[in-house]
């Protein structure tokens, strides 16, 4: 900047945003395999150079929720080596630390720690690839929380209710409220949402001067009828959003006319996908915010490698081949080397005076080979490019128009409009796969005890998390509650207990329930894993299960006294949930010998309680919201001098100085926030810049 003495002063907070780094994506690879380290290193070292106040992230720092140690050590590395110093923090903390920092022991910020020097401080939110998992309901950056070199916040304990209280901060005469909700499902967030579920709280006193900063790390597009959270459903009186979980870069603030304030898309690191949002520029956001204004510069990454995607349809080019002319397929593959060749020249160019860019690009033609042409080898044209590209084995991805077919009839019955393909399968979530198969088998396949939420969820935890009890604890808690349900009824009969466990799904009308329910199966789970001390996960529950076959009479059985441990596998006494009612009479062994296969286990369940699926109804609800009123100092102060020493805490405000905030009772009528957005920061006060109304 121009005018460094006029920024940075000690009114004006300084403070690096960014999101999605994904930290140990593809660290295995030979060539990709550093990428993620390289650039969470030129972040921090960028932090340091800019000498932030602080590092705001906004999710998914890691991009497994299980962290290799060697990703694990890097990040500790780096953070150890950029974060920690002499340095004075110069903004003071004004909230109940306790409430913003509940998650550990220690539930204050790092830099007040006695026992640490910190020199920049790390808050983050967890995202939905590092999100907390299991009884205790922890991640991986709860680690680096509990090592005392990142602080953790916007994490949300209830399935019921979210009540946000933000972290206050000062500086000089700039007072900041940094709110974070880290990532939750978004259909479930959507649903509180709808019902008003969602709260966040006001500093009773001077609210008009407090600067609002939220991070978010949802669904901002639109995926489905929820699946997704919009943006008329945040409080209008927030001045900023940094909005993580999508990974293209739109960095430059939006201003949402409806809400009246601005949203920044800082965007992933690295490129996790081959899609076009990924060929965007790489940046992350210096902001700087003094009163009420702020201003947000734009920083490219340098380490991060180039990605350029290009989309091919050979029916346009009918002058150089048609699906006649001979020879036609080695002609489209001449022509796709051409391409690709273009492109890598293209990346080669805009490396010159860039020693820091990887040296092989990313690569990705996308060809419509509709018409009638035929695709071609693209293992052998691959070869072609090893050692110039990052991605030589999927350089080409083939892709073909939806045909409508005349005239033809199958042979057999397929309602094809319900087979899944794999173009459609790209970027949909386990639960929504198990969704649309149950949806298109409605007539053939039923779910009566179980339901496809449960079942979705369960299937996640076990391809995502590695959770391996996920799906079988989930069956025999369902199982336990039916038998307890059954048994208080006493029904006896085939019919009735059809009729019985229909009205008990029909009266599950609360989708609270439900998620409470899959929670505490999901957690009974990770106890069990932890309490075997298999901490990997790596337990491969095909290979120890009984082959015990459960019938209609065997599921029926009285439901068996709880206790403590995991009784029931042949112990003789019923331990937390595990096994069948049945193992009290077999002899008792250790381990899990007696454990009910999940698959015979799920065929008894649906021989034995096999009933019509209903699915419940979702209702939309109408939300009307109102804009409020807020006063912007503009004024100029006077730019004191900096001073060299870390200021003494200040006392933390109390519980009832906040009060709640209602999108629909806040009322606004203008909002005075300058930012610049432009490409270039050579201007002289960018504190300066217009309003947008």
């Amino acid at each position: 900047m121009s005018s460094e003495s006029t920024l940075d002063d000690e009114d004006t907070f300084k403070i690096l945003i960014a999101t999605d780094i994904h930290l140990g994506f593809l660290e295995k690879d030979a060539i990709r395999g550093s990428d993620t380290f390289n650039t969470l290193d030129e972040i921090m070292k960028c932090a340091k150079t800019n000498q932030v106040d602080f590092i705001l992230l906004g999710g998914d720092l890691f991009h497994d929720n299980k962290p290799s140690r060697r990703c694990l050590h890097s990040c500790i590395t780096m953070l150890r080596k950029y974060c920690m110093g002499d340095t004075p923090v110069t903004f003071n903390l004004l909230s109940d630390q306790t409430v913003n920092f509940n998650t550990t022991q220690f539930p204050w910020v790092n830099y007040q720690d006695e026992n640490l020097n910190i020199s920049i401080p790390v808050f983050s939110i967890h995202g939905n690839h590092d999100d907390p998992t299991g009884a205790e309901g922890l991640c991986a950056i709860d680690l680096l929380s509990a090592s005392g070199l990142v602080n953790h916040f916007g994490h949300s304990h209830s399935v019921e209710r979210i009540e946000m209280s933000p972290i206050l901060m000062q500086k000089g005469n700039t007072k900041l409220a940094l709110y974070g909700l880290g990532s939750i499902p978004d259909e479930r967030l959507h649903r509180m949402f709808v019902n008003n579920q969602v709260t966040m709280l006001r500093p009773k006193e001077d609210q008009d001067e407090w600067f609002n900063l939220f991070a978010i790390h949802q669904n901002r597009s639109k995926h489905g009828p929820t699946n997704y959270i919009p943006e008329q459903f945040l409080d209008d009186f927030i001045d900023l959003v940094v909005w993580g979980h999508e990974h293209e870069c739109l960095i430059t603030p939006t201003r949402n006319e409806q809400q009246l304030f601005y949203v920044t898309q800082p965007g992933s690191s690295v490129a996790t996908s081959l899609s076009p949002g990924e060929a965007a520029k790489k940046h992350v956001g210096l902001l700087r915010v003094k009163g009420r204004r702020m201003n947000l510069e734009k920083i490219p990454l340098k380490t991060v490698r180039q990605f350029f995607i290009e989309d091919v349809v050979l029916e346009d080019h009918q002058d150089l081949f048609t699906p006649d002319t001979p020879q036609v397929t080695k002609k489209v593959e001449n022509f796709c080397y051409a391409k690709v060749t273009e492109m890598i020249e293209k990346a080669e160019r805009e490396r010159l005076g860039c020693p820091l860019t990887p040296e092989k690009p990313l690569i990705r033609l996308r060809v419509d080979y509709s018409g009638g042409f035929d695709t071609f080898n693209t293992a052998r044209f691959s070869q072609k490019f090893v050692e110039r590209v990052a991605n030589p084995k999927d350089l080409i991805h083939f892709v073909r128009r939806r045909e409508k077919k005349e005239d033809i009839k199958d042979e057999v019955n397929v309602d094809y409009s319900k087979v899944m393909r794999t173009t459609a399968v790209e970027g949909l979530r386990v639960e929504d796969l198990v969704k649309k198969y149950f949806e298109a088998a409605e007539k053939t396949v039923q779910l009566s005890l179980l339901t496809e939420n449960g079942m979705g969820k369960a299937i996640q935890e076990y391809v995502d998390k590695d959770e391996k009890d996920a799906i079988e604890e989930l069956i025999t808690y369902q199982l336990e509650k039916t038998q307890r349900h059954l048994q208080a009824r006493a029904v006896t009969t085939e019919k009735d207990i059809d009729t019985e466990i229909q009205r008990l799904r029909d009266s599950k009308k609360d989708t609270t329930e439900e998620e409470n329910e899959i929670k505490e199966a999901m957690s009974r789970a990770k106890a069990h894993r932890l309490e075997r001390g298999d901490d990997s996960g790596d337990v491969d529950i095909s290979d120890d299960l009984a082959d015990v076959a459960m019938d209609s009479d065997e599921a029926l059985l009285p439901p068996p006294t709880r206790g403590r441990g995991r009784g029931g596998r042949g112990r003789g006494s019923r331990g937390r949930g595990r096994g069948s009612a049945a193992s009290e009479s077999k002899p008792a062994s250790r381990g899990r010998s007696q454990k009910t296969s999940t698959a015979t286990q799920s065929r008894s369940i649906m021989q034995a309680f096999q009933a019509p699926s209903q699915r419940p109804s979702r209702t939309g609800a109408t939300i009307s919201y109102t804009a409020d009123d807020l006063t912007i100092d503009d004024s100029d102060e006077d730019i004191p001098v900096r001073k060299p020493t870390r200021p003494p805490p200040k006392a933390a405000l109390p519980s009832s100085s906040f009060t709640k905030s209602s999108s629909q009772s806040q009322s606004k009528s203008s909002r005075g926030i300058a930012f610049d957005d432009s490409d270039d920061s050579d201007e002289d006060n960018p504190f300066k810049g217009p309003s947008r109304r």
